[in-house]
């Protein structure tokens, strides 16, 4: 369970954090509800709008007008100006057949609550969560159609609080959580879901959280919780994936934390773009220019490393990252060594210089590097060892190319992508990688490139690519 949404890659509890667990393929996200002034049902996790909207004082002194009107999503990042708070009727038709709700609600209108949910047909899409007398309301109301879960601790006991609370589903911490106790409920038809966040958001307890039987995992790491199951099931995946500029859909592209992101998650490469500023210092960013992810403008090329370093790089993409600079690739390469592959677009630095680093780092057998054949073959002439992306957008280059430039993998063009083109490149030695970006990152896509026996995929999307597996493996439908 997503809680409050993607709170990490948007404003938490908004349309936007929702449709990021949507696009991802979460099963759950947790939101919070509360009423407004004249007894509306709102999506705000805290009792005051101070800090997470441009708005000041406690939610429940607006009316749903007067809260409409305030900008929830500036506070975050720039790129979210003017989004809204949702109303309860808004986020039941934004999640209806595409996400399951988790309804904390803080302060709610029991009536109002389950004439909201039947209306909306989601009684099979959410479950409520709220003290024992607010739940016993909902159930009464809503004659037992709309699921409820309280929390519960070993103190309450279990036969005769269940037996007088009836719950569908318990929420308990997770250092009370044991196997006895997921089972005892689960006799009881009631299904249980782990709270781990903060300091138990962490894999060990995960794992001794679904050892133990928990239905569901409250979390503020929910794409790390995926990745990390799922490399604990496979002992032999059938592709490689590579993350694009890092974990850029979760952290700012091209920066540390988007690199360890990608690290937790189980990259098998980890992709960044080089660049040379004015003075000769080489950073990681994809676009000649500044502008778009940092607070600087200008061609990078024209400026001095200091001005570089002082840049905020992470402010555009969301709040928690607002300490993030542009890394330097001596930075980088230290961060990446020994715990991935480095899949290196030399966009601008030469290649005496590029093999001298991958040299001076000892990372020259981790390394794939992306650049024009002459580009690679002249890489080659200075250290033989340095392994060569070559791309490649015809088919029938392959064969001269392997010969020309001897390259380790090709960065294939995804419309060109077969089943005879894979087994040319294979008889051949060499590697096939294919970016994925855009029209192509669809599960079936992804599907039907492992089927004909791509290395890696490189994404935005690799939850996507962990369903595909998933799918392929015979571990999910």
């Amino acid at each position: 369970m997503a809680h409050r949404g993607a709170l990490h890659q948007a404003p938490e509890n908004t349309a936007p954090a929702l449709e990021h667990c949507i696009e991802d393929k979460f099963e759950w996200a947790e939101v919070d509800v509360r009423l407004s002034k004249d007894g509306r049902h709102v999506i705000f996790h805290d009792g005051s709008v101070d800090g997470k909207t441009d708005g000041t004082g406690p939610i429940g002194q607006r009316s749903l007008s007067e809260i409409n009107r305030l900008d929830a999503g500036s506070w975050f990042a720039p790129r979210f100006v003017d989004e809204k708070i949702l109303a309860l009727e808004a986020c039941l038709a934004l999640a209806r057949g595409r996400l399951n709700l988790y309804l904390d609600c803080k302060d709610i209108d029991p009536g109002l609550l389950v004439e909201e949910v039947l209306a909306a047909d989601m009684q099979g899409q959410v479950v409520v969560f709220d003290d024992l007398r607010v739940l016993a309301t909902v159930r009464r109301l809503s004659k037992g159609q709309v699921p409820t879960m309280p929390k519960w601790h070993t103190a309450y006991g279990t036969e005769d609080w269940v037996a007088k609370w009836q719950p569908d589903a318990v929420e308990i911490n997770a250092d009370e959580i044991t196997a006895d106790i997921c089972a005892w409920f689960h006799e009881k038809g009631a299904m249980v879901q782990a709270k781990v966040l903060g300091n138990d958001d962490r894999p060990e307890v995960w794992d001794r959280m679904v050892t133990a039987g928990v239905d569901w995992l409250q979390t503020d790491r929910s794409e790390d919780i995926l990745t990390h199951r799922l490399w604990r099931s496979l002992a032999d995946p059938p592709v490689k994936i590579a993350f694009h500029r890092g974990a850029c859909r979760y952290a700012p592209e091209n920066t540390l934390p988007a690199f360890e992101k990608a690290i937790r998650m189980g990259a098998n490469y980890v992709e960044f773009d080089i660049r040379t500023s004015k003075d000769g210092v080489y950073f990681i960013l994809h676009d000649g220019r500044l502008d778009r992810t940092t607070n600087g403008n200008g061609p990078i090329a024209e400026t001095d490393a200091d001005a570089i370093r002082a840049l905020d790089a992470g402010s555009w993409f969301g709040i928690p990252y607002r300490r993030a600079n542009v890394p330097t690739l001596d930075e980088t390469l230290q961060a990446l060594k020994g715990r991935t592959q480095l899949y290196v677009d030399a966009k601008d630095i030469s290649p005496e210089a590029l093999a001298r680093k991958l040299q001076e780092y000892d990372v020259v057998d981790q390394a794939v590097v992306y650049q024009s054949p002459d580009y690679l073959r002249h890489l080659r002439s200075i250290d033989p060892d340095i392994r060569g992306l070559c791309p490649l957008s015809d088919p029938r280059q392959v064969g001269a190319l392997c010969e020309s430039v001897q390259p380790y993998a090709f960065d294939t063009a995804w419309d060109i992508l077969s089943s005879e083109l894979i087994s040319r490149c294979h008889e051949r030695n060499v590697k096939v990688f294919s970016d994925a970006m855009g029209e192509h990152e669809r599960i079936e896509e992804y599907l039907q490139a492992m089927e004909w026996g791509i290395d890696v995929i490189q994404t935005d999307h690799p939850l996507r690519v962990i369903r595909a597996v998933e799918i392929r493996n015979g571990l999910r439908k």
